[in-house]
C-alpha cells in the first residue's frame, strides 16, 4: 500500500459509514498498515491531524453504530487495530492528537505514561480547533466533514467560526461558550485565548468579559457537512 492510499483509508471508512456503503474493505486496509508504513505516510502536520481526525470520526460510528459501545467504553476500548499496535478513541484524542494530555487535567496535565507508539505518532504541536472537528456523536458536538490535509487549515478555521457562531453568544459583560471550553481550558490558553478566539469571530464589542459555559446536550445525533 503506497503512502497515498494510507492517508486516504480513514475518509474512506469515514466516507462508507455515512453513506452505508461497505466498511470491511478500509477496515482491512487499516489492519494491514503497520507503525513504521504509518510514520512515513504521516510525514507532515497536516497529514497527521486530517489522518487521525477522519479516523477519529470513522472510528466512533463503527463502534457505537456496529459494536454498540457506549460512554466510556467506546472511548477507553482499544478496539482500532492496525498491523503491530492498536488504539482507542482516548489515544487519538488525548494521546496523538493533544500530545499525551490527561483527558480530565483541562489542557494542564500531561498522561503518566504514554505508549511509544502513541509518541511516535503524536503531532509536533497542539492545535486547538481539533476540539470543533472531533465528533462524539452529541448533539452539542461539532459537525462530522471530510478532512483534507491539502486544504486543512482552510477547513479547520471553517469548523472553528461555525462552531463558534453557532454555539457562542455575547451577552453585555458575559460571553456564553460551549461546555468544550472548559474542559479543554489550558489548550484554548485560558480565559484570555478563549476570548481573542471569538473575538474576530463575533466581532466583540469588548476586550474582557466573564465567561459562561452552556450546558451540553448529550442526545445522539450526527451530522456530516
Amino acid at each position: 500500500m503506497g503512502k497515498d492510499s494510507i492517508q486516504w483509508m480513514a475518509s474512506d471508512l469515514l466516507l462508507q459509514m455515512r453513506d452505508d456503503g461497505p466498511i470491511a474493505p478500509p477496515i482491512k486496509a487499516i489492519k494491514a498498515t503497520s507503525l513504521g508504513k504509518l510514520k512515513l505516510a504521516l510525514n507532515t502536520e497536516d497529514k497527521k491531524k486530517a489522518f487521525w481526525i477522519n479516523l477519529y470520526n470513522a472510528a466512533f460510528l463503527v463502534l457505537r453504530k456496529k459494536n454498540r459501545l457506549s460512554s466510556p467504553q467506546i472511548f477507553i476500548s482499544r478496539r482500532i487495530k492496525f498491523a503491530d499496535f492498536t488504539l482507542s478513541l482516548d489515544d487519538i484524542e488525548h494521546g496523538i492528537l493533544r500530545r499525551g494530555q490527561w483527558k480530565y487535567g483541562l489542557g494542564y496535565f500531561k498522561r503518566p505514561f504514554i505508549r511509544e507508539e502513541i509518541s511516535s505518532l503524536m503531532v509536533d504541536k497542539l492545535d486547538y480547533r481539533i476540539h470543533f472537528a472531533l465528533n462524539c456523536g452529541a448533539k452539542s458536538c461539532p459537525a462530522i466533514r471530510f478532512y483534507d490535509y491539502l486544504k486543512l487549515n482552510t477547513q479547520l478555521n471553517s469548523a472553528k467560526n461555525t462552531f463558534l457562531e453557532e454555539n457562542s453568544l455575547e451577552l453585555n459583560n458575559q460571553l456564553l461558550v460551549s461546555k468544550i471550553f472548559l474542559w479543554f481550558y489550558g489548550d484554548f490558553g485560558g480565559k484570555r485565548g478563549i476570548i481573542d478566539a471569538h473575538q474576530r469571530v463575533l466581532n466583540l464589542k469588548r476586550t474582557n468579559y466573564s465567561l459562561k459555559y452552556s450546558e451540553y446536550d448529550w442526545s445522539q445525533e450526527n451530522r456530516f457537512l
